[in-house]
């Protein structure tokens, strides 16, 4: 389960917003960031920046959050974070305020696990699935087990197994993992043929003709 009980940050109130004021909180180690939920007015905040990361690296973007504002606790979730396109670091948090025993409706990752049956291979082609859950119960991550699975084995998220309380919020049918027969060397050899002949012929199509000079 998320440890929510370890995720403890003192967030200050804002005095001021803006980019000027963000840039400079920036600079200073903090995390701009927004509260709000439950009908009440957004609340401007400053997290310690390194604190927050830790949260986030060691316990998920689903960890439930115990922020100490002015004396006051408040459990709260990271609904979206801004990331810098080239460094990636934390720009801007918007979390929204949550309540002991109420559920909550998140994204969790989807792990693979297991070996499947010889001469097969095992492609995700779905990475995390939506589940309703209450807020301290938050899975970090939903297992699949492939062990022994034959080709043509499929996982959908309602086969996924749950834990006691949590329901899925995605459409059942969405495919999660899928088991294939695993391509030969001979499959490989084929393939890598055709693209070298596809391209042959693109850029035999694409060369200029001849001038009559040339061709003298």
């Amino acid at each position: 389960m998320a440890k929510s009980a370890v995720n403890q940050l003192t967030a200050t109130v804002r005095t001021e917003t803006g980019k000027g004021a963000s840039r400079r909180a920036r600079r200073a180690g903090k995390i701009p960031a927004v509260l709000y939920g439950h009908g009440t007015e957004p609340q401007h905040l400053e997290l310690p920046g390194h604190d927050f990361a830790a949260v986030l690296r060691h316990s998920g973007t689903n960890a439930v959050l115990t922020l100490d504002i002015a004396g006051k606790e408040q459990l709260a979730l990271t609904k979206a974070l801004d990331l810098h396109p080239i460094r990636r670091t934390i720009q801007h948090a918007d979390l929204l305020v949550v309540r002991r025993g109420e559920k909550v409706t998140v994204e969790v990752t989807v792990v693979v696990e297991g070996d499947p049956a010889p001469g097969t291979l095992v492609t995700q082609e779905t990475n995390a699935i939506e589940i309703e859950a209450e807020a301290l119960s938050i899975p970090e991550q939903l297992v699949v087990s492939v062990e022994g699975a034959e080709a043509g084995t499929q996982f959908t998220a309602g086969q996924i197994p749950l834990p006691k309380g949590i329901s899925l919020v995605s459409d059942p049918e969405t495919l999660v993992v899928n088991v294939v027969t695993a391509p030969t060397a001979e499959d490989l050899e084929g393939e890598a043929a055709a693209e070298e002949a596809e391209t042959a012929e693109a850029e035999e199509a694409g060369a200029p003709e001849a001038t009559a000079e040339e061709s003298e």
